[in-house]
């Protein structure tokens, strides 16, 4: 893997980002990397080299192969993905995700949350490709209830990684008006404010050190459209919101501030898994965040 050196910008820059806690240098610290992807929209293949923007960039087997890279050196690592895995190329129209799923079980995904385009083939679409994945999906503010698919996903989940309790909770965009009705039938939306601030109260009343946002959102809008940024900063207690949607790419996570004080990072990885999202977050021995490192991989 040709990886360009950690920490070699700006603490405040886009290369890294420190968040020090007092009193921390005598004390033994753990360690946790998380890898993330967004809007694969189903690009399997990577961009033809035609001299296009993404030309011979992405594709699963070289993403999985730096991912067996990483997961050598780097015993404590989730591997997250935010949404829109479905749409985008034949490969989707032939197999229905089938194949999408399948290769990110091989890749060990430990979860995923749903994006607008994971219901374009409806809510049985969705159901019959459900057993290929070996992951959770993890969605909090989308009520199923009163759907075939009822109680198959997780509001949240917690990940043990080298004693360091991992909250990750899910929140999905609105689907009224972006996809059709027939799609997602009686699946009712709830308010991403609202459900983020009871699942982060949740994750810390069980004793999690960090809470993890999957989010399909969007990174940012100019209306009052909820979005990441505005998620972040109208919630507090998440660590760390991991985002969809917009395509955006980010050479490193954007700080916001929480209603209290605290910092939220609000991280996206483009599409068509052209890059990764790659952050490096280092625990005191009290289990608190005492540094995180952040940098944008590409897939070539």
């Amino acid at each position: 893997m040709n990886r360009r050196t950690f920490i070699q910008k700006s603490l405040i820059g886009a290369g890294a980002i420190t968040l020090p806690l007092s009193g921390y240098a005598a004390k033994r610290s753990s360690k946790l990397c998380v890898l993330h992807t967004n809007d694969m929209h189903s690009r399997i293949e990577p961009f033809p080299d035609d001299g296009s923007a993404f030309a011979n960039l992405g594709g699963m087997a070289r993403r999985a192969a730096l991912i067996q890279e990483i997961r050598r050196q780097e015993p404590n690592l989730l591997l997250l993905d935010a949404g829109d895995i479905f749409q985008g190329t034949p490969y989707f129209n032939l197999y229905g995700g089938e194949l999408e799923f399948k290769l990110m079980s091989q890749m060990r995904y430990d979860a995923a949350t749903l994006g607008n385009h994971d219901f374009d083939n409806g809510l049985d679409g969705l159901e019959e490709q459900l057993p290929h994945a070996s992951f959770p999906f993890i969605c909090s503010n989308y009520d199923f209830s009163e759907t075939n698919l009822k109680d198959r996903f997780l509001p949240y989940k917690v990940f043990d990684k080298g004693g360091i309790k991992v909250g990750v909770f899910g929140i999905g965009i609105e689907l009224e008006g972006l996809v059709p009705a027939v799609s997602y039938g009686a699946t009712r939306y709830l308010d991403p404010v609202e459900v983020a601030d009871e699942m982060v109260k949740t994750l810390l009343s069980i004793n999690c050190q960090m809470v993890i946002c999957l989010s399909h959102l969007g990174y940012s809008y100019k209306s009052q459209k909820i979005d990441d940024q505005k998620l972040a900063a109208k919630v507090d207690g998440i660590d760390l919101i991991i985002g969809g949607h917009t395509h955006t790419f980010l050479e490193a996570p954007t700080r916001v501030t929480t209603p209290s004080g605290g910092i939220t990072l609000v991280n996206q990885a483009g599409r068509s898994g052209v890059r990764m999202g790659r952050l490096d977050f280092e625990f005191d021995r009290n289990k608190k965040i005492k540094k995180a490192n952040a940098e944008s991989l590409a897939i070539k």
